[in-house]
């Protein structure tokens, strides 16, 4: 069975969607002030790789992943280039959609905007308003964790040390991985500088990030999600603030099983515009290398591990998939065209693959024991028909790794 380390309860679970018709997923999309990075897609991808996996083991699943094109950053960043907000935003989304289908990913069923839910925020939270859990301060509208009773339950947040004084909270988002104690902004009112808001019956205004996700969700999933993912970093803050305020409104979880990615460094150190290490995609292919090259080296380490890239472990990734791709063409020409499903060795294959899946999605660990059993072959001999059924195999292995073939 597959089990998979939940956040919430920080332990490995076996995995049983909370709908057994649909399993329902919410990843965290790109923040899209900015072109995505490869540490970005190392995130992306384990997502794609858990929706990948789940198929291939008999789920039907149904993805939503958002685009946060208001906040803070984006603002700031289209004031700097001398652009709209709309503008900025849709060359990255542009980018990125490109960028998904070079990696192999699937495009998940929804792709909301935060900049098209902004009614959907508005009705949360004149909910929250009405319940007394959000406030108004001036023209800014504010969530009070502490009418919240399991606040931080996700984090796993100490409580006891919440401050007596109330403290506010007004940025979209705040450097590094702190918690901020304090309330936290829902609805930014509008500022003689802000160049985009909207006109609503809270007044004019924007929706804070924290409000965002809830507000994609809310429209999309009637139920609780079985899965929802995001970056490390999300679980500072970002993913309790979005828990707190569905569970507010909801009589039932927001998701039955949390999974966090953790970071990509470059040479030992977080990707950043003032280190100027900061790795995309294309500067990768202008290099020579493939996007199946990236997809591998990004997937192959576990995605609760932190990942390291350097140019030689990256080329030593490179060669690592060669060597694999090379003995499924060896097997490829064996077969011969022949298309004969089933065999011992086939059923092995398919059985070390699941062992390594199963286990919180180890694909370094599940390709390294394909790697070794098509070694094995390769050294005794297979017959044509052997060949065909391990080829057969491998593709339906495939429709997950997506660098095979």
């Amino acid at each position: 069975m597959l089990n998979l380390f939940n956040s919430l309860g920080k332990r490995k679970e076996e995995f049983v969607p909370a709908n057994a018709s649909v399993t329902n997923i919410f990843t965290c999309g790109p923040s899209v002030y900015q072109r995505p990075h490869i540490g970005n897609y190392r995130t992306f991808l384990f997502e794609d790789i858990l929706v990948r996996y789940l198929e291939y083991c008999g789920f039907r699943v149904t993805r939503g992943m958002n685009f946060t094109d208001i906040e803070d950053k984006a603002l700031v960043e289209a004031r700097r280039r001398g652009t709209t907000l709309r503008r900025l935003t849709g060359e990255n989304i542009g980018i990125f959609t490109k960028e998904m289908k070079q990696l192999r990913m699937k495009t998940p069923d929804f792709l909301p905007r935060a900049s098209e839910n902004v009614e959907s925020a508005v009705e949360i939270i004149e909910i929250l308003l009405r319940k007394g859990t959000a406030y108004r301060h001036g023209t800014n509208i504010y969530f009070d964790p502490l009418k919240f009773p399991r606040f931080g339950t996700l984090y796993g947040l100490d409580m006891r040390r919440w401050p007596k004084k109330r403290i506010r909270f007004h940025q979209d988002t705040y450097p590094g991985m702190r918690w901020n104690r304090g309330d936290f902004i829902l609805w930014h009112g509008c500022r003689a500088a802000d160049r985009v808001c909207w006109d609503t019956s809270l007044g004019s205004g924007w929706p804070a990030w924290s409000i965002q996700d809830p507000s994609m969700i809310a429209p999309l999933f009637d139920e609780p999600l079985s899965i929802y993912c995001g970056g490390i970093d999300n679980l500072v803050r970002h993913h309790d603030y979005s828990l707190a305020i569905l569970e507010s409104i909801r009589p039932y979880p927001m998701a039955k099983y949390w999974l966090h990615c953790h970071h990509l460094y470059v040479d030992g150190k977080k990707m950043s515009k003032s280190l100027g290490n900061i790795v995309y995609v294309d500067r990768l292919t202008k290099k020579g290398f493939t996007a199946q090259e990236i997809r591998f080296f990004l997937i192959d380490g576990h995605y609760r591990r932190r990942m390291n890239y350097r140019e030689n472990r990256f080329r030593a990734s490179a060669e690592k998939l060669h060597a694999l791709r090379d003995r499924v063409r060896a097997i490829a020409k064996k077969a011969r065209g022949l298309s004969r499903p089933g065999s011992e060795t086939a059923g092995r294959l398919e059985a070390l693959f699941r062992a390594g899946m199963d286990d919180d999605l180890q694909v370094g660990k599940a390709v390294d024991s394909l790697s070794v059993l098509l070694a094995e072959k390769d050294r005794v001999g297979m017959t044509r028909e052997e060949a065909s059924a391990l080829l057969h195999s491998l593709r339906r292995i495939d429709c997950v790794l997506q660098v095979l073939f």
